[in-house]
């Protein structure tokens, strides 16, 4: 996977959890994790890569949180379009 995406799972209209796939140089499995901001958990591979940012309190989150989490991790941040599935119910 070459290009980050955001998926939302949604439950009578509003956000339940969410994941923000991170680029891969190729498939890896998540063996730990590491949690950051109150509702970021970090996914990361056996050789240290991180994976993907599981988003547990979608409707708490703000932009800003997580591409603070983002710069960390040295990816790109998230555009508002990229943010607005979030937000949208």
């Amino acid at each position: 996977m070459s290009a980050p995406y955001l998926e939302v799972t949604y439950r009578h209209g509003q956000p339940l959890a969410a994941y923000y796939y991170l680029p891969r140089t190729r498939p890896s499995k998540g063996v730990r994790t590491r949690r950051v901001e109150p509702g970021l958990v970090i996914d990361y591979s056996a050789s240290g890569e991180p994976l993907g940012i599981e988003i547990t309190a979608p409707s708490k989150l703000s932009m800003a949180a997580l591409n603070r989490v983002l710069k960390e991790l040295g990816c790109a941040p998230l555009r508002r379009e990229d943010f607005a599935p979030l937000r949208a119910a």
